[in-house]
C-alpha cells in the first residue's frame, strides 16, 4: 500500500480545505448562526487554513501521482 500516505495527506487537505472555507464564510458573515460570524479574526483564520489545506492537498496528490509514474 504504497499510496496511504498520500490519500492520508490528499484526505486531511481536503478537510482543512473546507473547514477553511467555512470559517471564512462565517468570518465574512455569509454563513450566519456562530459566534465566529462577522469576525475578521475568522475570515483570516479560514483564508490560511484554506490555502494550507489546499496546498496538502495538492501535495498529496502530486505524490501519488508521482508514484504510479514510478
Amino acid at each position: 500500500m504504497p499510496f496511504v500516505g498520500a490519500r492520508v495527506r490528499t484526505l486531511a487537505g481536503a478537510v482543512i480545505s473546507l473547514a477553511g472555507v467555512i470559517w471564512l464564510g462565517q468570518g465574512l458573515g455569509l454563513i450566519p448562526g456562530s459566534f465566529m460570524t462577522g469576525d475578521p479574526f475568522w475570515a483570516a483564520a479560514g483564508a490560511v487554513a484554506a490555502v494550507v489545506g489546499g496546498a496538502l492537498a495538492w501535495s498529496g496528490r502530486r505524490r501519488r501521482s508521482a508514484s504510479v509514474d514510478e
